[in-house]
């Protein structure tokens, strides 16, 4: 190879060697507050009252591989289960769905199933620490909470739920899965949720993510 053609070639790399450290995702450390009250860390989160999220969504059949719902939502939801959920699917609103006080309304309208993952697993989801009389066990770095209805598992590490199961008082269940801890506004979350229900189940890869009040203390800063 003559020096110009090699010459050549290095200036042509040059560029791409700039830019390929900004290419590299940085890895933030998930956050350990191993040794810290779990309890306490329970009841800071008691004080969030609502929460604000955005992500992609996609809602059908565990089985199905091309039909089914998919699109980008934006959710507003509170503790006690009041929300407002708005699907878009290619930039057009596709379902919208509310709740107030237990009475919920959907355009279009959509069948039982569905619409309890979108309330009460949604709910149940987000605000999984929204649990009354409920033991705490230890097992192999894993706190388990319990009450007659609801379990989750939580990382005593990051204090993140991993996974729960809700049990219906018609003897079915819900299944909600979390995985892929993410970083926003100095609070880490599980950025990507499953919820399974009968034939149905809702898979959220979350965007973002803001609680209410904004100055919720945050000794234990994951959600």
């Amino acid at each position: 190879m003559s020096r110009n053609v090699l010459r050549l070639f290095w200036i042509s790399l040059f560029p791409l060697l700039l830019l390929a450290p900004s290419c590299v995702q940085k890895r933030v450390a998930l956050p350990s507050f191993q040794g810290g009250d779990i309890r306490a860390a329970l009841a800071e989160k008691k004080t969030v009252t609502d929460i604000e999220t955005t992500f992609s969504i996609s809602l059908g059949r565990p089985d199905e591989t091309i039909s089914g719902m998919r699109g980008d939502g934006a959710l507003t939801i509170s503790n006690s289960g009041d929300l407002d959920l708005r699907i878009y699917s290619l930039g057009f609103l596709a379902m919208e769905v509310t709740s107030r006080d237990g009475l919920v309304s959907s355009s279009p309208k959509i069948e039982s199933a569905k619409r309890l993952i979108l309330t009460e697993g949604l709910r149940d989801c987000l605000f999984w620490w929204n649990m009354g009389d409920f033991v705490i066990e230890e097992e192999g770095g894993v706190y388990v909470l319990r009450n007659g209805h609801r379990t989750v598992w939580v990382d005593s590490k990051s204090f993140l739920p991993l996974r729960q199961v809700v049990s219906l008082d018609d003897g079915e269940q819900l299944n909600i899965y979390y995985e892929e801890p993410a970083l926003e506004n100095n609070r880490w979350y599980q950025s990507r949720v499953r919820i399974e229900f009968l034939q149905y189940a809702v898979s959220l890869s979350v965007k973002t993510l803001d609680v209410k009040p904004a100055d919720v203390p945050c000794t234990y800063c994951s959600l």
